[in-house]
């Protein structure tokens, strides 16, 4: 897979991640809320936002998430700016370390997808 880099700021936009971390909120006065999903979800979201952009940066995670997805999920390192109305789809990885050019789950992993929605703060 071909590695994108560069910077992502847009407003109201959806995204899907392997992580999540305060570093990319815009600003720390935010309302953040997370609340779990199953893969049907996430697929569901892919259909009915037109697509996710892609905030996965590494090849073989987002190999792992395409193919446990059923639509291709690019590697793209990027700087993430998020801002109040943008949602993440996130993809938390829990198992052994992947090995290179994995293009699925090694026995014993799972992936956990969450939806992160970010909101004004107070």
């Amino acid at each position: 897979m071909k590695r994108q880099t560069s910077n992502v700021e847009r407003r109201h936009a959806m995204f899907i991640s392997s992580a999540f971390s305060l570093n990319m909120l815009a600003e720390l006065n935010a309302e953040v809320s997370v609340r779990p999903l199953e893969v049907r979800d996430v697929r569901d979201f892919h259909r009915s936002e037109g697509g996710l952009e892609s905030v996965v940066g590494h090849a073989d995670t987002a190999a792992v998430f395409s193919g446990m997805l059923g639509f291709e999920v690019p590697c793209r390192r990027v700087t993430l700016s998020l801002r109040p109305g943008d949602r993440l789809v996130g993809g938390q990885y829990r198992g052994p370390r992947l090995s290179e050019g994995a293009t699925s789950l090694p026995k014993g992993a799972t992936i956990e997808w969450a939806l992160v929605v970010i909101g004004r703060g107070r």
